[in-house]
């Protein structure tokens, strides 16, 4: 009996221990504070303006790429308000076109909606760093999961975006994706 108490107390332990380590060390432990000041300052408004390039992958949830993509965005502003157009064609030959709608406030905070997101994610920019979160709906093609949504860009000194997401399911990790940005111009 005592030594069921043990094992019972090591598995409470080591989930603790895993818990605290993923929300402060990991890719969830990131803040937007953490990169203030620390590389050219990321405005959506300038640099996800106009035709953009992407190109990436997506990883499943044992880190095999299942798939890759690229896809043409347009993002044109009024304002503190943008909206992206954007059209994928994976590997698999599959198309896939979104719309989201961006309002960046004054403080750098982010609105963004999409009709696969549900309700309103929120995000902030800060430094050369831009955060999102928001709940996704898939296609019913990819199952029709709700997934949670924690999706960073990082503004790199020649213009490039490099963006990285990752996808969770009753907070187990379940897709990553990887991706670049670029102006067309640049391209």
């Amino acid at each position: 009996m005592e030594m069921l108490g043990f094992t019972i107390f090591g598995m409470l332990l080591a989930t603790t221990l895993f818990g605290v380590w993923s929300r402060k060390f990991s890719f969830l432990g990131q803040r937007p504070e953490d990169f203030e000041g620390k590389g050219p300052a990321f405005d959506l408004r300038t640099h996800l303006s106009g035709p953009i390039l992407c190109e990436g992958m997506i990883y499943g949830p044992t880190g095999k790429v299942t798939s890759r993509f690229v896809a043409d965005m347009d993002v044109q502003w009024t304002g503190n308000v943008g909206v992206m157009r954007e059209e994928f064609v994976y590997d698999s030959g599959d198309r896939q076109q979104r719309e989201w709608t961006l309002t960046v406030g004054n403080d750098g905070s982010i609105k963004a909606e999409a009709p696969d997101v549900i309700g309103v994610g929120t995000g902030m920019q800060k430094g050369p760093a831009v955060q999102l979160n928001y709940r996704i709906k898939l296609p019913e093609s990819s199952g029709g999961h709700e997934l949670d949504t924690v999706d960073w860009m990082y503004l790199v000194e020649n213009g490039t975006i490099m963006n990285r997401s990752q996808f969770r399911k009753y907070g187990i990790k379940v897709a990553e994706l990887v991706a670049t940005m670029r102006k067309k111009e640049a391209a």
